[in-house]
């Protein structure tokens, strides 16, 4: 991460590039983190607006993220998550339902998902497509990536001479090449995102870059260097497992 720090914009972008197209298959974890430790006190639920559910209210955050529920809520989980992580899509899984319907809409917790862009070209135009979507959009379909992340790989390693290739190209034209020839077009196609609004989306380089920008940014500051990496209230846990961050929550009040 430290290589990023305080480079011109271009240099973050070439930094996101240059990371090999199958980095999408390593393996991703979390370092340094601390266990969440004490019991707060139980935590009364808070109900949300009428006609509303705190599942379904959604904001972007300074960091790139999503934010999901009660933007007041005491308890507040952050995951850094990198949409080719296995290890996130296990998290994704286990817990997005059950963390979505007993912790946010209760109006205790909220969550914020802040795409990490660890995987190179592959994370930042994943992203970019859930991004071009409407908020409320975001989460679900980041899960979809997530529940068939085994499929989404194999399409775009089959393909990987057509996608160096797509590398090539003007900035204008190569994201839409690789959204095409890596298939994820058709996948967000199918989920919502009509050809041509993926088309416009990855077509703008300077959308792309500053989300590059923004989401190497927020690693930093927060010293992320793998993922899932979890913050509860501002501190990082060593949690990588639903039950694991379940637990945390319940210690922190959400119980």
């Amino acid at each position: 991460m430290s290589v990023l720090r305080d480079r011109p914009l271009h240099r973050v972008i070439f930094a996101v590039l240059a990371a090999p197209l199958a980095l999408g298959l390593a393996a991703c974890s979390g370092e340094d983190a601390t266990t969440a430790g004490g019991n707060g006190e139980p935590v009364a639920p808070v109900a949300a607006p009428a006609g509303t559910t705190w599942s379904k209210t959604v904001t972007r955050t300074e960091q790139g993220g999503w934010l999901v529920g009660n933007p007041d809520a005491p308890i507040k989980l952050v995951e850094y998550g990198s949409l080719t992580c296995p290890a996130c899509a296990r998290f994704a899984e286990e817990g997005s339902k059950a963390l979505l319907e007993n912790y946010v809409d209760t109006g205790r917790v909220s969550f914020e998902l802040r795409s990490a862009v660890i995987h190179g070209v592959v994370d930042l135009m994943l992203t970019r497509l859930i991004e071009c979507a409407p908020e409320t959009a975001a989460i679900p379909l980041a899960d979809q990536v997530w529940f068939n992340l085994g499929e989404i790989q194999q399409t775009y390693m089959s393909q990987q001479d057509a996608m160096n290739r797509a590398l090539q190209l003007p900035e204008n034209q190569r994201f839409v090449a690789l959204g095409e020839v890596g298939g994820f077009t058709q996948f967000f196609a199918a989920r919502g995102i009509s050809t041509d609004q993926a088309n416009a989306c990855l077509a703008d380089a300077p959308a792309m870059m500053r989300l590059a920008e923004v989401t190497q940014g927020a690693m930093q500051a927060d010293n992320v260097t793998g993922t899932p990496t979890f913050f509860l209230n501002g501190q990082k846990i060593d949690a990588t497992r639903w039950a694991e961050v379940e637990g945390a929550l319940q210690r922190a009040g959400a119980r």
